[in-house]
């Protein structure tokens, strides 16, 4: 039987060239406007898919502290990054015991919160809550909670999360809706219904649950493209901006850095990339990102996320 080679074989091999000689595209730091932070991977679920492999048991990234995480937003903005929000993400940011405090720290200079959560039993216990309406309370408006909700359906999402999955986190999305929180969604692209049969059936759910969420805007229901590593990807060359009609400014990694924290290392250090956190090639070091400098898209999610998917964890 005649072997086949592997996806993507012979690609994202070179950080300056693609594999069939041209130059790689790369994205310039115009300046950080979303500050991510990585609260670490444990999670209170193992999901199908998960990207960056969050489980009860994987601690790859550790939980991060608040008092790193004061220390380097304050650095970044005093080397004059246009920050305007903190996200968020883990694994379930609920679960680190210092997250109430880095969500204050961050909403105390004055800038907007983005929370990835699955809005499950570690953000409905009585202190995540209590923290929250607090925190609500004393800063309306600057708080939003992007919950993952892989589909509008129970059966799909359930598939990937675990049975009862859906159920738990539409409760947690009632809690966030009474108490006046900003709600977003995050769903995914892995059945076969185009984009305006998604956004439809959000639409539906929204509607029947009362939810303040509008299904057509792309920032509220985001629907991200699935991240297959082992689907064929284009590498993007510096020639594909022009033919795509696409600017590198766009793309998320001209305007974002992540926070994180890997087990064993002395240190928090920056990642280019909020789906790319366990990549050498993408780890930007512990000192302040600096405005100019270049990150090459040299990695299939790169292509298929970011240029060709059009997707952005930011709000």
């Amino acid at each position: 039987m005649k072997d086949h080679p592997a996806p993507n074989s012979g690609k994202f091999d070179d950080p300056l060239t693609c594999a069939d000689g041209q130059a790689r595209a790369s994205v310039r730091m115009e300046g950080i406007r979303t500050f991510w932070v990585n609260t670490g991977t444990l999670c209170n679920i193992a999901c199908s898919h998960c990207y960056i492999e969050s489980s009860p048991t994987n601690d790859a990234l550790v939980y991060i502290t608040a008092e790193e995480t004061r220390r380097h937003l304050d650095a970044t903005l005093a080397a004059g990054h246009p920050v305007e929000e903190v996200g968020f993400t883990g694994g379930e940011p609920f679960l680190n015991p210092e997250f109430p405090q880095m969500i204050e720290d961050a909403l105390a200079r004055g800038l907007q919160v983005l929370i990835l959560s699955n809005a499950m039993k570690p953000m409905m216990r009585p202190r995540p809550m209590a923290a929250l309406e607090r925190l609500h309370r004393a800063h309306p408006g600057q708080i939003t909670v992007r919950v993952s909700l892989d589909h509008y359906a129970a059966g799909p999402h359930d598939a990937e999360r675990g049975a009862g999955a859906f159920d738990e986190s539409i409760r947690g999305m009632r809690w966030l809706r009474d108490l006046g929180v900003g709600l977003a969604v995050a769903g995914r692209g892995f059945t076969d219904e185009t984009e305006a049969q998604m956004r439809a059936g959000y639409a539906a759910l929204f509607e029947a649950e009362d939810l303040p969420i509008d299904a057509a805007d792309p920032s509220r229901c985001v629907l991200f493209p699935e991240m297959d590593m082992n689907a064929e990807v284009p590498e993007i060359t510096t020639a594909c901006w022009g033919i795509l009609n696409k600017n590198p400014k766009d793309v998320m990694c001209a305007s974002s850095r992540m926070l994180v924290h890997r087990r064993g290392a002395a240190e928090a250090s920056f990642a280019a990339c909020t789906l790319l956190p366990h990549e050498g090639q993408f780890d930007m070091g512990s000192g302040v990102p600096r405005i100019g400098e270049d990150v090459a898209l040299n990695h299939p999610h790169c292509a298929k996320f970011c240029v060709l998917g059009g997707a952005s964890c930011a709000a």
